[in-house]
């Protein structure tokens, strides 16, 4: 069944981006990543739009960006700090599932060696496993459908949605 959007949302790790171009692939679905955006609409890296105008700013701008997108036959890898805001998360349930790629906080932080120059929304004093702990809920909340992404290849996770989507 074709949706006008699936849309990935996840930690920082999750394998949002890379699951997103292999299920964009599958499906024959347009790639957006809404990072890619942000720091394209601003021309500058997400750690320094972070640097130069705060973590709130940077969430705004993804707001923006979520609302602005195009969502014609289009899979988006969001940013992990998607979930924060509920006009983009229900524009984006309103034009097809939300994915949580569900990852252990273990996991990420193997997986996400440069957490102080990547440019995560968080508040200062947070660390990654606080911004994790404040985000799981919001994940699980938004989404319409959850899989894991721990133990599985990105090849798999993204077979693994394509096969629910049917």
């Amino acid at each position: 069944m074709k949706h006008q959007s699936i849309s990935l949302i996840g930690m920082p790790g999750a394998g949002k981006s890379t699951v997103g171009v292999l299920l964009a692939k599958l499906l024959g679905y347009n790639f957006v990543d809404s990072d890619l955006l942000i720091q394209v609409r601003n021309e500058a890296s997400l750690q320094s739009i972070l640097e130069q105008h705060g973590y709130e700013r940077l969430r705004t701008m993804e707001e923006e960006v979520l609302l602005d997108v195009e969502l014609d036959q289009v899979l988006l890898a969001t940013g992990g700090s998607a979930v924060y805001s509920e006009a983009s998360m229900q524009r984006l349930r309103g034009t097809g599932p939300v994915v949580f790629i569900d990852v252990p906080l273990e996991v990420l932080r193997e997986r996400v060696d440069n957490e102080d120059s990547r440019g995560i929304a968080s508040a200062p004093g947070q660390d990654f496993a606080d911004v994790y702990r404040e985000r799981l809920p919001l994940y699980q909340r938004q989404a319409t459908m959850r899989v894991s992404g721990d133990g599985q290849s990105a090849e798999a996770v993204a077979r693994l949605i394509a096969s629910n989507l049917a």
